[in-house]
């Protein structure tokens, strides 16, 4: 192998050390500091049972485990969308600006965020 293609070889090695280390770095202090555990769209941190309202649980659907699809189960997720359909159009301009204020979204507003 020629200089040149030591030292480049050389150079990729660090490189991928300094990832490899940093990435190492990363993952650690993503873990120690309980950023993990708010993860909720990792498979094993999703809420718990006692976390899920009971309005929540009303409209949760899943369909079969089987694979098969009926025409009455695709009925029954059609009536539970028609829900949620529902519910979105009875907010005033969903599609507004609005939507996003801290009044819709239940952030509490006064003394209680200034104290934070």
């Amino acid at each position: 192998m020629t200089k040149g293609g030591k030292s480049l070889f050389l150079l990729g090695l660090i490189a991928v050390l300094i990832a490899i280390l940093t990435t190492g770095i990363t993952l650690a202090i993503y873990h120690n500091s309980g950023d993990i555990y708010l993860d909720r769209s990792r498979p094993g941190f999703l809420p718990d049972e006692e976390e899920i309202e009971e309005n929540d649980k009303e409209q949760e659907y899943t369909f079969s485990k089987t694979g098969k699809l009926n025409v009455k189960d695709l009925e029954e997720y059609l009536e539970k969308l028609d829900i949620d359909v529902k519910a979105v159009d009875a907010f005033e301009g969903p599609f507004d600006a609005k939507a996003l204020s801290d009044e819709q979204l239940g952030i509490p507003a006064g003394e209680e965020t200034q104290k934070e």
